[in-house]
Parts: C-alpha cells; sequence; structure tokens
C-alpha cells in the first residue's frame, strides 16, 4: 500500500546493568506510527490533517514537559545529595578544625605554662649561679690573701734561717777561734774569747763549755780564786749540762792544789750527791777512797 511507511527498527539504549531500552524518539515512533497511519487513511476520506495531527502534538509537548520535569527532578535531587554531602563535609571539617582548636587551645597553655616553669628555673638558676660567684670571688681574694701571709711567713722563715746559718757559722768560729787559742797556750786571749763569745751568743749550746774553759784558762795561770768562781758560774747558769758536774770536779782539783783538802773533799761529797750517775761522780769516788 502506497503512503504507509514502515518505521525503522527502534534503536537499542543500555538500561542500567540489567539491559536495554529504546531511546525517547524511538519510543514516540512506535507510539505515533498507528497515528500517522490513520492521518493517511482520514487523508483519503477527506478529514482535515490538521485535526487529526493536533492530539499528536499535544501529547509530544505534554511528554517533553514530564520528561524535563523529570530530569530537573533529578538534577535538583543530585544537587540536594551533593550539597547535603558539601555540608556534612564542612561540618566534619568544622567540626575537627574546632577540635583541633581546641587541642591546640591546650597545648599552647601547656606550653606557657612549661615556659613559664622553665624561666622559674632560669631565675633560680641564675640566683645560684651568681651566689657561686661571689663565693668564688671570696674564696679567691681569702685564698689570695692567705697564700701573701704563707709567702711572707715563709719569707721571714728563709730569712731566719739564712740568718741563723750565718749565725751559727760565726758562731762555731768564735767558739773555735778561742778554743785554739786555749790549745796553743794563750789563756788570756782564749779567756777574751770565751768572755766576747758568751756575750754574743748567751744562748749557744757551747756557752757552758766556754764558761767551763775560762775556769780552766785561769787555773792554767795559777789564778785558782778566779778559776773557782768561773766554775761555780757554770753550776749555777747551766746545772743540768752535762759540764756542771766537771765544773764541780774541777774545784776539788783547784781546792786541793790550794792546799784545802777538807774543801775539796766536801766538794766531792756534794758532786757524788748532786751528780750520782755522772763520770764525775765516779772520779770523786775514787779520789775519795784514795784519801
Amino acid at each position: 500500500m502506497t503512503g504507509r511507511r514502515v518505521p525503522s527498527s527502534p534503536t537499542l539504549l543500555p538500561k542500567g546493568e540489567g539491559g536495554f531500552s529504546l531511546s525517547l524518539r524511538e519510543r514516540e515512533g512506535v507510539r505515533v506510527a498507528p497515528l500517522i497511519n490513520g492521518v493517511a487513511r482520514a487523508a483519503g476520506r477527506g478529514i482535515s490533517i490538521a485535526a487529526l495531527l493536533f492530539p499528536l502534538a499535544a501529547r509530544a509537548a505534554l511528554f517533553d514537559d514530564n520528561e524535563a520535569r523529570k530530569q530537573i527532578g533529578d538534577l535538583k535531587a543530585r544537587i540536594e545529595s551533593n550539597q547535603k554531602a558539601v555540608e556534612e563535609r564542612l561540618s566534619s571539617i568544622d567540626s575537627a578544625g574546632r577540635n583541633r582548636a581546641v587541642d591546640l587551645t591546650q597545648l599552647i597553655d601547656a606550653l606557657k605554662q612549661d615556659i613559664a616553669k622553665l624561666r622559674g628555673q632560669i631565675e633560680v638558676l641564675l640566683n645560684r649561679s651568681e651566689q657561686i660567684e661571689r663565693r668564688q670571688k671570696d674564696l679567691y681574694v681569702d685564698l689570695d690573701t692567705r697564700l701573701r701571709k704563707l709567702e711572707q711567713a715563709q719569707s721571714q722563715i728563709q730569712e731566719k734561717l739564712t740568718r741563723g746559718d750565718r749565725d751559727a757559722v760565726a758562731e762555731k768560729q768564735a767558739y773555735e777561734a778561742a778554743l785554739n787559742q786555749f790549745k796553743v797556750g794563750n789563756y788570756q786571749l782564749a779567756i777574751s774569747g770565751f768572755q766576747s763569745f758568751i756575750a754574743s751568743f748567751p744562748n749557744s749550746q757551747f756557752a757552758p763549755n766556754a764558761q767551763y774553759w775560762i775556769g780552766n784558762s785561769h787555773f792554767q795561770m795559777r789564778d785558782y780564786k778566779l778559776a773557782i768562781a768561773a766554775q761555780q758560774k757554770v753550776i749555777v747558769s747551766w746545772p743540768d749540762n752535762p759540764k756542771a758536774p766537771d765544773a764541780m770536779l774541777d774545784i776539788a782539783n783547784y781546792q786541793s792544789e790550794m792546799g784545802d783538802n777538807k774543801a775539796a773533799r766536801e766538794t766531792l761529797g756534794a758532786l757524788i750527791k748532786k751528780y750520782p750517775a755522772s763520770p764525775a761522780a765516779g772520779k770523786a769516788k775514787q779520789r775519795l777512797a784514795r784519801k
């Protein structure tokens, strides 16, 4: 039959994940095809084509409006969904930001407290350091003063030792010089030398010896009275010296030389009584036994 067109095969579109569906135009082509055939038949009968096509146009317009509304609704839903997701995301970010802000505030407060503690500790350490520094300065000054005093004392001791060494040398030389005069028989020079020695070195350990040799020098010169007086000075001035018992023994000898045997025996008895353990006491006992 002429005038009739067989609609082309519809195009299949994917339908989600489960199959295929017709496109919008193809679905409408399937629906409109009977209308077109009807229009053709009406045209053969003399019916107005416009009258026939009006319902078709109205239906197509209604379909396009519903489809547009559906698409708008879907788009609006997607927008609302996206907006809701964005708001939730922003809310999550805001909550996380607030939590982080709280954490940061707490951290800052803790750091401030730590800094305050550290400042306090630093102040304490600075004070201790200043105190230690002052103590060190005081100790240094005290130590320096003590060292100076010690150095002065050592210097004085050294001077005394040096002077003492010089004095000891001079002392020994003076004593030996007088003794040498006695040895060679210069008894008057020996007496003068020993007297000068005692005057210069009264605390010398050789002073009792010098006085003893003065008495012997007078004896050698046959001046018995001065000899006895010199030896008595030894006994009185240095009673604990080993020369004291020797001086008593010499006095007894001088008394015998003078012919005063009674006085000599009394002196020997006194010697034995006063210095019983001395070598001179032993000699005194022997003399008394002979007499």
